[in-house]
């Protein structure tokens, strides 16, 4: 009778697992009003096991070896574990109040730091380097390194403060190859360009990137509408894994005001890089919309109020805002004619460029290149200033066609498009362009999954 009992158990307990797994949500209903209304039919199925009182016992004693037989209680500590902590420099940090930003309580770090020649000179007083420290499970400092890159060469520079001993600390610099690797984000526009790459932590140089990719498409200080969109590759320079700088922009993707445009750099064989559409049409001009990345025209060609002279006169450049200092380049390949210093211009650079077209950028606080110098597009002249008849620093910029002027911004709209990819290139660029809608898509994926 037990034999058949357990197997009408076991047949049960079968359908029941296949009723389960077809009905879940039914079962477990039932479960609690069970559960809720009574518990008798528990006892009920509990009366077939059997009693644990009647169950037999053995008892079975085996001698065991103690571990610490031999060992003082004292050695039996816990093992340590290290902490990390990362951090950037600022200007106003001292030694103590860097290590305590980065949670580490350690006065002999502190004394040594601020007596070794290594970390005044490259860490202390500087700001924006990247600092990361290693400490005890009790706060003391175990290794500090700070990294920065120090120019273009494709190098960074790493400052290691290194316990040694109770107390003691040594340092070093070293130099070691940045590794380059792609990051893919995106942003919706909410007020400016800047507060939408801010919002997505994408640097303030890819966002001046895409702003100058894409001004010849789209004016960003007038025509940007709450909802446009975009996405970005671009590339990073990492430091031990640490991302110091932000390189070029490999492929971008703008929604501005419902219409599309898109951007990738490719460079050909024995050519410079460029950008292109992901058709292969070149979005380089023969010049530049503006000579000052990103800036504010506060008085174009038209007839205005001189503001020194007082009296209506025609204005036959236009005018960019931005403060001393801001890089000034050409807007087109060319050769210098004029670099000096010329009456009311103050400072001032002549670029001469192909069909008798010459440019002209005043006002500058500094000079940077020399007469008969060839440059190429967007190569730096100089420095925004307030030299000659200027109230303010600005730059006057001026488009002469043979002498005469011209409005920068019409001749700038009518400059002809570089060629379009090669022939030869086309299949290179095509797997690459494929490769890169992927990228954005993904990018754009990444965007709407953050704002939901």
């Amino acid at each position: 009778m037990i034999h058949g009992l357990t197997t009408a158990s076991t047949a049960l307990l079968d359908r029941l697992s296949h009723t389960i797994q077809k009905h879940p949500k039914r079962i477990t209903a039932a479960i609690a009003a069970i559960l809720l209304t009574g518990g008798g039919g528990a006892f009920a199925v509990a009366s077939f096991a059997p009693d644990p009182a009647e169950m037999p016992v053995r008892m079975v004693t085996l001698p065991v070896e103690s571990l610490a037989e031999n060992m003082v209680l004292g050695e039996l500590d816990a093992p340590g574990f290290s902490l990390y902590r990362s951090e950037q420099v600022r200007s106003s940090d001292t030694p103590e109040s860097l290590l305590q930003r980065m949670g580490v309580a350690d006065p002999a770090a502190a004394a040594f730091m601020r007596g070794d020649t290594p970390v005044r000179q490259n860490m202390l007083g500087r700001t924006g380097r990247v600092v990361s420290a290693e400490t005890t499970d009790d706060h003391r400092l175990v290794r500090l390194t700070a990294r920065w890159v120090p120019d273009d060469s494709g190098n960074f520079r790493r400052l290691i403060v290194q316990r040694t001993g109770d107390n003691k600390f040594t340092s070093r610099v070293e130099t070691a190859k940045m590794t380059a690797s792609s990051r893919l984000s995106g942003g919706v526009i909410n007020s400016s360009l800047f507060a939408a790459t801010d919002a997505s932590n994408i640097p303030d140089g890819v966002a001046v990137q895409m702003a100058e990719l894409f001004s010849g498409n789209i004016d960003f200080r007038r025509s940007l509408r709450k909802g446009d969109r975009f996405s970005v590759v671009y590339e990073t320079l990492e430091a031990d894994g640490e991302p110091l700088s932000s390189g070029r922009v490999l492929s971008a993707e703008f929604v501005n005001n419902g219409k599309t445009h898109q951007a990738i750099w490719f460079q050909e064989p024995g050519s410079k890089g460029s950008y292109y559409t992901l058709d292969g049409e070149s979005m380089r001009r023969a010049y530049l919309t503006s000579p000052v990345e990103f800036s504010r025209v506060t008085s174009g060609f038209k007839m205005r109020l001189h503001p020194i002279l007082k009296t209506w006169r025609a204005h036959l450049g236009t005018d960019f805002a931005a403060p001393t200092g801001t890089a000034v380049r050409t807007v087109g390949d060319g050769v210098i004619e004029f670099a000096g210093v010329q009456n009311g211009f103050g400072n001032v650079v002549f670029v001469k460029h192909r069909n008798q077209h010459v440019t002209v950028y005043a006002h500058l606080s500094r000079i940077d290149v020399r007469q008969g110098q060839s440059v190429e597009q967007g190569q730096t002249l100089g420095a925004v200033g307030s030299t000659g008849w200027a109230t303010g620093p600005h730059l006057h910029f001026e488009f002469r066609v043979n002498g005469v002027h011209q409005d920068p911004q019409t001749i700038v709209a009518a400059s002809d498009a570089a060629a379009p990819i090669s022939a030869a290139s086309r299949p290179v660029f095509q797997r690459l362009a494929s490769n890169m809608r992927i990228q954005l898509n993904a990018a754009a994926l990444i965007e709407q999954a953050s704002a939901e």
